[in-house]
């Protein structure tokens, strides 16, 4: 039994939603993945934020076509494709999905879009080989931090010279005094 028109609204309705909260889209084609295997899919990319969509191409289509940042999707919808729609994790997503595909050996990478611009295998993975949102402020915050520890110990060093010095002052008189004396006798 097909589809109502009224259940397929619904599909497209979904669709649209979950396109509006990702940030990056991936076809992949699915065929010869057995319904296990989607599910271990959807698994291994749910801690990301990303979900997996298998919906027909025309349904896609629909969904997309009012929105130019999805636009360029549409020269990916033939054969049997899958939508990996992902929200936060981008480069966490794609890792699970390359580890997948190696895994299974079944999916072929279709394209990605993300941003209005249509994306090839390359440029998806170099995406997720950037560092994540949160390793970059760790890695501001530690920037931040060793200013302050060098400036804070910058600081401390001028007054331990200083007493240093001081320190010195009665050594070196004793020792110029014996060298005086020294050389009268």
């Amino acid at each position: 039994m097909g589809r109502t028109r009224e259940n397929k609204a619904t599909v497209i309705a979904d669709l649209k939603e979950s396109l509006s909260e990702a940030q990056l889209a991936v076809v992949f084609d699915y065929q010869g993945l057995s319904v296990a295997e989607i599910t271990e899919l959807r698994n291994r990319l749910r801690p990301t934020g990303s979900v997996c969509k298998v919906t027909k191409n025309t349904l896609m289509r629909i969904a997309v076509e009012e929105d130019e940042n999805w636009q360029p999707m549409t020269e990916f919808l033939s054969g049997t494709n899958a939508f990996m729609l992902v929200k936060d994790d981008i480069g966490g997503a794609i890792r699970a999905f390359q580890s997948f595909k190696k895994d299974t050996k079944k999916t072929e990478f279709r394209g990605g879009v993300m941003q209005g611009k249509a994306l090839t295998e390359e440029q998806v993975k170099a995406i997720a080989d950037l560092p994540s949102k949160e390793e970059l402020i760790a890695q501001i915050a530690g920037a931040i931090n060793s200013i302050a520890t060098k400036l804070a110990v910058g600081i401390n060093e001028v007054p331990s010279s200083i007493a240093r010095g001081i320190n010195e002052v009665p050594g070196s008189l004793g020792r110029a005094v014996h060298a005086v004396s020294q050389q009268e006798e």
